[in-house]
């Protein structure tokens, strides 16, 4: 499919007007040579392709944006869609093809494009599906990005994070998945609702691996700066740990109940992924729990694995991993949950690159 870009060859014999329209200011120099381009390229042209897509639009967070997918039809409705609406956005070029050269020189690739659960389907058949898509996928994202962050949003994200860090051959700093970052918004927004607060308020983490074993960090929980739990402990208010795991659970059965009342997930996914784009392309250093290679942390070892944890992120990608203090249960959740992950990953057949 060929690519569509704004075109300034409209007059006669492919006349350049763009030069005829302005006239130069007398000796004016040359633009600036070290001036940032910023580029972001999403694949998968879906639902939460384009969530995330039309959020980093809104968001004026690039220069250029680049969409690849499978389907050319599709891809380019998509892209057309987006480019009529340039009069009401922030000026950004926008392309779309099937051919992964379009993404040459991006700073952020952003990977969503992955195989559906078919009903009764395993787990590591899923697996297996997106790992032979993923193949061919990340190897032509490192070769025309070689110093681009990659982004995992595609789930099972953890386990496809590792993957898609063996494929490229990247520095693991600069592979990072999703993870969880998603999940503690619905988490403060839980608790910002329980407790009648701004959930901007809130400093709430899940850890761990994305989905039904992520666990809440209810030990480093605070509002306004207050330690939630030892503040009760304190004031001796009572609460049941049974309250605690339904507050849990709420955040892991939202992402369902939002599946099965419109039929996927997106905006939220898209604000997510738009808010780590912002943080990694403006070194903003912020702290977010998202799918960082975990070995030889809190007890985990076994083997290289990808899971949620808080992570200072900036333009190198993964600048650190937050010490936070966690109880003996917390660590333990977490290194059961590697040990999960290791044991599919161990059935992958995977090379490195």
């Amino acid at each position: 499919m060929k690519k569509m870009e704004s075109s300034s060859t409209l007059g006669p014999g492919g006349l350049d007007i763009s030069r005829a329209f302005f006239k130069p200011i007398l000796n004016s120099a040359p633009p600036s040579p070290t001036k940032r381009h910023t580029k972001i390229s999403v694949i998968g042209a879906g639902n939460v392709g384009m969530a995330i897509a039309q959020t980093i639009l809104t968001q004026d967070l690039v220069d250029e944006l680049a969409l690849v997918d499978a389907k050319p039809e599709k891809l380019r409705g998509e892209m057309l869609d987006l480019q009529h609406a340039a009069a009401f956005l922030p000026r950004t070029k926008i392309h779309a093809s099937v051919d992964y050269s379009i993404t040459a020189g991006s700073d952020l690739c952003i990977v969503t494009a992955g195989a559906r659960q078919i009903p009764g389907e395993s787990r590591l058949n899923l697996i297996q599906r997106n790992l032979a898509l993923f193949k061919l996928i990340i190897p032509p994202l490192a070769k025309y990005s070689p110093d681009c962050i990659l982004l995992i949003v595609s789930n099972p994200v953890d386990v496809l994070t590792y993957v898609a860090w063996k494929l490229s051959g990247f520095p693991p700093n600069r592979v990072i998945g999703s993870g969880t970052n998603l999940d503690s918004s619905r988490f403060r927004f839980l608790l910002a609702d329980h407790l009648d607060v701004n959930a901007q308020d809130v400093q709430a983490y899940m850890v761990g691996e994305h989905g039904d074993s992520s666990v809440a960090l209810w030990s480093s929980i605070s509002v306004g700066g207050v330690p939630v739990l030892s503040f009760l402990e304190r004031q001796k208010i009572a609460y049941e740990k049974e309250t605690l795991e339904n507050i849990r659970k709420e955040v892991v059965e939202s992402a369902y109940e939002v599946i099965n009342l419109k039929g996927y997930t997106s905006w939220a996914i898209g604000y997510s992924a738009a808010n780590l784009a912002r943080s990694l392309l403006r070194d903003q250093r912020k702290i977010h729990p998202v799918s960082v290679l975990a070995t030889g942390l809190y007890g985990i070892d076994g083997g290289d694995v990808f899971l949620s944890l808080p992570a200072q992120l900036g333009r190198s990608g993964v600048m650190g991993v937050a010490n936070v203090e966690l109880t003996d249960w917390e660590a333990q959740q977490l290194r059961n949950a590697a040990s999960t992950i290791l044991e599919v990953q161990r059935q992958l057949e995977i090379e490195d690159h």
